[in-house]
């Protein structure tokens, strides 16, 4: 295995889940950064959905240097180069396509590819990536396919991403093909407007508290 998959399943080893969030300012996201974190969930991954996103990655990598902060919604080789140097420790792609794997193959980072398809799985593992993002992961037919592709792709782990909550994540995590689950479940978004971070770092004790097998 190489040194890249070992590095996503050793990520996904630390928490059950991984909390998808997107931010409008650093203030907010390091309010609710701290509050997850309190609550057991140092893996975030801060998706590249909006304006400040690489300077929110950029507060978060210094404010918590010991949670690892990724980038998620990677579409393009610039941003995970701008994502690096503003101190991302792993990149998040929603999928993956030819440019990416070939201008991504040696980036210094580890990077989670989505596939929603056997075919697209079998094209990432030929690619040696046995550590993957299946997304999205209720809309493409949930815990029935990951459990259909166990016995037949035996060397691929996966992360589910995309409708899953907290009553849902209890069946991902029971299969022997998923690592982790990612969600934004933990980060309601009342409870941010509220400033009820007390609530955000309770759901994410719940939620580091789930077993993954």
């Amino acid at each position: 295995m190489t040194d890249h998959n070992k590095a996503l399943l050793a990520l996904l080893g630390r928490a059950p889940v991984i909390p998808v969030l997107t931010f409008e300012t650093p203030e907010e996201a390091i309010d609710v950064s701290g509050a997850l974190v309190a609550g057991g969930l140092d893996v975030l991954e801060v998706t590249l959905r909006t304006p400040r996103a690489l300077e929110i990655i950029e507060a978060l990598a210094k404010a918590f240097p010991d949670a690892w902060v990724g980038a998620g919604t990677v579409l393009r080789i610039a941003q995970a180069e701008a994502a690096h140097r503003a101190g991302a420790r792993f990149l998040v792609s929603p999928g993956s396509t030819d440019a990416l794997l070939r201008d991504g193959a040696n980036f210094v980072l580890p990077w989670l590819h989505a596939a929603v398809t056997a075919s697209e799985v079998m094209r990432l593992r030929e690619h040696g990536r046995r550590v993957l993002k299946f997304f999205p992961a209720e809309q493409s037919g949930g815990v029935g396919v990951l459990k259909a592709w166990a016995p037949v792709l035996q060397d691929v782990t996966f992360c589910p991403t995309g409708g899953i909550d907290a009553a849902k994540a209890p069946a991902y995590l029971a299969l022997p093909n998923v690592g982790a689950v990612g969600g934004s479940w933990v980060v309601p978004a009342d409870s941010v407007a509220k400033r009820d971070f007390a609530g955000i770092t309770e759901l994410a004790r719940a939620a580091a508290a789930l077993s993954a097998k």
